[in-house]
């Protein structure tokens, strides 16, 4: 993991190093600061790396123009977050689907940015998040180079379809380890998660996996079926209600939300990357599989014509809610994540595979979701795993509604009428959210503008009587 900082104008490197403090996190291995004529950028940097980190299939990287590499090289779906010091201009980049964070605000005119919010916060007036797909030039504004749009699916027969995606995962899996002879991959032991755990097995010496839940959790059951059957050195985090509670509070700093059903799955997601950070600086997450193979129950309520379209939304609308999820969390303790279903060989493919073949339904019996991608890697798993149905991750962790059924016996009725509206007009949600927010503002202060904070669509919402 890595992050990046800067201003967009020469001579302010003591600003730039009280935000690499804020981010240090990011990056336990060091940090370098490049001040030339135009602006000064930072980053910090993972343990066993160098700046600027350009040798990764993931990164956030700083560049002071020495380097003749050519830039439109850079200008694609490729996960990173990019900023460029040459002739006397910056240049940031963000790639196309919101992977890498990056944010941005303004000080008397000058462009200012952090990889986190946490970066920005005193120093401009409203933290925005730089948009996925773009690029901004010092002098020029900001301008579009990727946008994920649907496309004509391809008249691909099913065994095809199976073939193709499984060599495209087997791409994006390899693509990530390069020459790593050890890795991490997080395990629920749904087909997302322990799908990438088969492949990546087979391209490293040693992979541990890791798994969290409450004591009893269906995941741990599901997680050691997997690891065994892959043979891998499995390891488990097993926490009570009591350290859900205690996490909050940092879960939400690292996290900079507080949306409640991504709340609700960072907690778990934040104390098995502690875990992680004790074997491995890099773990594989299964994040992008539901959006790109109709995983979730809401999507068997739509229309045939109109389930590609809304795929392709829900694809889109990563960039501050999951992916953030999976950043903050493994960045809190400066490792990395690999999102193998969102590398460019699969997302290219997935979103041209007939919806039909996501949602496969034989007569009159219940939609499979994620059919194809059961039939690509119907060798690697264990059966019940293949055909295990899609659970969110902090059911299956056995946190359920433990959090918010807590939130509601903190937060009166009138409490929720009085706070539930935001400075910027905007409402929360329930009074799970409220007893977020309060967190949140605690860490952040009050902030009039939210529009960096992302929301979860199908988050419950407050009866009408509030």
């Amino acid at each position: 993991m890595s992050g990046i900082v800067g201003v967009c104008q020469t001579g302010e490197c003591e600003l730039v190093e009280k935000m690499l403090a804020k981010i240090r996190h990011r990056g336990p291995g060091g940090q370098k600061v490049i001040a030339k004529n135009g602006g000064v950028l930072g980053i910090v940097y993972r343990k066993g790396s160098s700046p600027p980190y350009l040798n990764r299939p993931r990164f956030s990287a700083v560049w002071d123009g020495r380097f003749s590499r050519n830039l439109d090289r850079v200008e694609t779906d490729t996960p990173l977050a990019l900023a460029v010091l040459k002739d006397g201009k910056v240049m940031l980049v963000r790639d196309g689907l919101g992977i890498s964070p990056l944010y941005y605000g303004k000080v008397d005119g000058t462009l200012v940015f952090a990889s986190e919010v946490k970066a920005l916060v005193g120093i401009v007036k409203k933290v925005r998040e730089f948009p996925p797909g773009y690029k901004y030039v010092s002098g020029e504004g900001f301008q579009q180079f990727y946008g994920l749009t649907a496309v004509e699916t391809l008249p691909l027969p099913q065994e095809e379809a199976a073939r193709r995606l499984r060599k495209a995962l087997e791409q994006a899996v390899s693509g990530y380890i390069k020459d790593q002879t050890e890795v991490g991959s997080l395990l629920s032991g749904g087909l997302d998660s322990s799908t990438l755990a088969a492949l990546a097995r087979q391209r490293v010496d040693r992979l541990h996996t890791f798994a969290c839940g409450m004591e009893g959790a269906a995941d741990l059951e599901f997680a050691r079926e997997v690891a065994e059957h892959i043979g891998s050195i499995h390891h488990e985090a097993v926490y009570s209600v009591e350290d859900l509670w205690k996490a909050l509070p940092d879960v939400i700093y690292h996290l900079e939300s507080f949306d409640a059903l991504l709340i609700r799955s960072a907690v778990t997601h934040y104390l098995v990357s502690k875990v992680v950070s004790d074997y491995v600086p890099a773990a594989f997450s299964g994040e992008g599989g539901d959006e790109l193979f109709a995983g979730y129950d809401y999507y068997k309520e739509l229309e045939p014509e109109t389930l590609n379209g809304e795929l392709i939304a829900s694809i889109n609308r990563l960039h501050n809610t999951a992916l953030q999820r999976v950043d903050r969390s493994a960045a809190a303790y400066g490792t990395d994540a690999y999102v193998g279903f969102l590398a460019p060989p699969v997302v290219k493919l997935a979103v041209r595979i007939p919806v039909e073949y996501k949602l496969y339904q034989e007569a009159d019996e219940e939609p499979v979701e994620k059919w194809i991608l059961r039939k690509a890697v119907e060798d690697l798993l264990p059966e019940d795993v293949l055909w295990r149905p899609k659970v969110k991750f902090w059911e299956g962790a056995g946190v359920e509604d433990q959090i918010a059924a807590y939130a509601e016996t903190q937060i009166s009725d009138a409490d929720f009428r009085n706070e539930r509206r935001l400075p910027d007009g905007s409402y929360l949600n329930t009074k799970e959210e409220l007893f977020y927010y309060r967190i949140f503002k605690e860490h952040f202060g009050t902030l009039t503008d939210l529009d960096f904070v992302g929301r979860t669509k199908g988050a419950p919402s407050a009866p009408a009587s509030f």
